[in-house]
């Protein structure tokens, strides 16, 4: 009968202490922030700037980033591009461009133009920044069909 009783309370202290144990892990894990990927199309140079400033702070909030830029957005990548994506926007005199090249910096968001930007500006891979290439379309529609993906358009 002793031993059954000091089998039973181990049992009952090992299965305690487990049940502790992945209490105090299960703190410590960081939810998981479903992906976010933001389509720009818009001209408007606030509309561009403020998407950056999103998905930046989203891309630290712990989402993994993704960023489709088509259209009139798509001059965002370009070396050569325009200076409504390149001139300082109030209040903080950043530009589209230039928070678009800090998010691609500091987290590992990745930035494409709509497959058909390059070929309907006669352009080809060279004209984009470094780090921005042209979109797979069944990459994309992927993405996008995701349950977990979140969409964002400006």
């Amino acid at each position: 009968m002793k031993r059954i009783l000091i089998t039973a309370l181990t049992a009952a202290v090992t299965f305690l202490a487990i049940g502790s144990a992945s209490a105090e892990e299960t703190r410590h894990i960081k939810v998981s922030t479903p992906p976010l990927l933001v389509i720009v199309t818009s001209d408007d140079a606030q509309v561009q700037l403020m998407s950056m400033v999103l998905t930046m702070q989203s891309a630290q909030q712990g989402a993994a980033t993704h960023v489709l830029l088509c259209g009139a957005a798509g001059d965002m990548a370009l070396r050569d591009a325009p200076s409504s994506v390149t001139v300082g926007q109030p209040p903080m005199n950043m530009s589209a461009q230039g928070l678009m090249k800090t998010v691609m910096e500091k987290t590992k968001t990745k930035v494409e133009v709509c497959a058909i930007y390059l070929p309907g500006k006669g352009l080809d891979q060279s004209a984009l920044i470094d780090g921005v290439t042209a979109a797979d379309p069944a990459a994309i529609a992927k993405l996008m069909v995701d349950r977990e993906t979140k969409i964002a358009s400006f």
